[in-house]
């Protein structure tokens, strides 16, 4: 039991060290205040070259994420997935959980913001956070869902890559095994 808490600690680094900007925002956002001496547009670094981006005010922060994904299959999967991600959203049973929508081209917030920042390959979700979803004990899982998203949508892309992968396998497999007859053309039954 013990070496299960050390273990949630080392894993947990991220969050601190990650964590601690967004953490400042939201808190600020839960008391309907802006950080002082934030800018306008916050960038958080949460993978070598990318960035998310927090866009602060008094009463919510919007926060947008550029999709970035190296292989072809990737961006497409992530593309159709980010997109029923956005309309999953839109059912009651979420009616509680932040807004959510999905672009293929940037949103107005990052208006301003280096080009190679905004290289985007799967387009932009942006969510709005409210002082609602951070109220009380709801900051600590918020801050962790916004620093996971991108790992997360990744881990779902990997996911159904290696469903389609296995079913394919599956089809090729039925395909091989079926007994082959072939017919002349003119002998059609």
């Amino acid at each position: 039991e013990q070496r299960n808490v050390v273990l949630t600690r080392i894993a947990s680094v991220r969050e601190v060290v990650l964590g601690a900007p967004l953490k400042l925002l939201l808190r600020h956002l839960a008391s309907k205040t802006v950080a002082p001496n934030v800018d306008k547009l916050v960038a958080l670094v949460h993978r070598p070259n990318e960035s998310f981006f927090l866009a602060p005010q008094a009463d919510k922060v919007t926060v947008v994420y550029p999709m970035r994904f190296q292989d072809s299959i990737d961006i497409v999967l992530a593309t159709s997935f980010l997109q029923e991600f956005v309309e999953a959203r839109r059912t009651a049973a979420l009616n509680n959980a932040p807004s959510c929508m999905w672009s293929p081209v940037p949103p107005l917030e990052l208006k301003g913001v280096n080009a190679d920042a905004l290289d985007a390959n799967a387009g932009f979700v942006t969510f709005v956070v409210f002082p609602r979803h951070v109220e009380g004990r709801k900051l600590d899982k918020t801050v962790w869902s916004l620093l996971t998203f991108h790992a997360y949508v990744s881990y779902h892309v990997k996911c159904s890559e290696g469903f389609m992968h296995t079913r394919m396998r599956r089809r090729v497999e039925s395909l091989i095994q079926r007994p082959w007859t072939v017919l002349n053309p003119m002998q059609r039954s």
